[in-house]
């Protein structure tokens, strides 16, 4: 489903040029569930900045369903935001004077779906993560949970296939992380592809996969070692311990 080769990432900083990300190459299949991994100034940002598809890289390749990202324009860009790839942030990132339905409502009107039918979507995507109850609630009427849960409906309300979740256990206590840790496992179960942006390895071994990121090179997990993740001319994954 997203085949990342070769992708690098620079800045500058002052008088210096940072290197965010490395020659990057990874893969990610249907059915996938991984964490990223990394702590501060690791490139992990700029590596979820890339595959939420929010900045390009100065060179490499990003391949969605088949189709370069890295080469797109900026409204192409927002196209496969809005359609592609759903996100759930750690601050929830609600609208306050919205109710939970009308926030899970807004990126469907992006797309231009009628009232009728967005209301529908929203509402059968708020029943999805149980708060078939809570429609009319605000933000500030729900708990730190239930906000996670309607950012989580509002994710899924276009239906995306990959669901791009940026800490989003980072603001809630350890029992609300756990329930809403395994309600990204159950979409996983659904078909969504989950991509799990954390610094918290606990929450990332939770992942089928884990990607740790250091000093913008990418490592993929092997027991009790990381090895860099790599792919060949051929596109087949292959590991080779550091």
């Amino acid at each position: 489903m997203i085949e990342i080769k070769n992708m690098k990432k620079s800045y500058e900083l002052g008088d210096e040029i940072v290197h965010a990300l490395q020659d990057v190459s990874l893969q990610i299949y249907e059915g996938d569930f991984l964490s990223i991994i990394g702590p501060s100034g690791s490139g992990k940002s700029t590596f979820m900045n890339m595959l939420g598809c929010l900045d390009i890289p100065d060179s490499g390749e990003y391949l969605l369903d088949g189709k370069n990202v890295a080469t797109m324009k900026d409204i192409e860009l927002a196209m496969v935001r809005n359609v592609k790839i759903g996100f759930i942030f750690q601050h929830f990132n609600l609208l306050n004077k919205l109710t939970a339905l009308e926030n899970v409502e807004l990126p469907l009107v992006y797309r231009g779906l009628g009232a009728k039918e967005r209301r529908e979507k929203a509402a059968a995507c708020l029943d999805l993560v149980g708060l078939n109850g809570r429609y009319q609630h605000l933000p500030t009427q729900l708990s730190g949970g239930q906000q996670q849960r309607v950012a989580i409906a509002r994710a899924l309300a276009g239906n995306p296939s990959v669901l791009l979740a940026d800490e989003p256990t980072g603001a809630l206590d350890s029992k609300t992380s756990n329930e809403v840790l395994q309600l990204l496992k159950e979409l996983n179960e659904k078909g969504h592809v989950i991509i799990l942006i954390t610094h918290d390895l606990e929450v990332a071994k939770q992942a089928k996969r884990v990607i740790r990121i250091h000093d913008g090179k990418v490592f993929e997990n092997g027991g009790d070692w990381f090895e860099p993740a790599r792919i060949d001319q051929d596109g087949v994954k292959e590991y080779q311990r550091q």
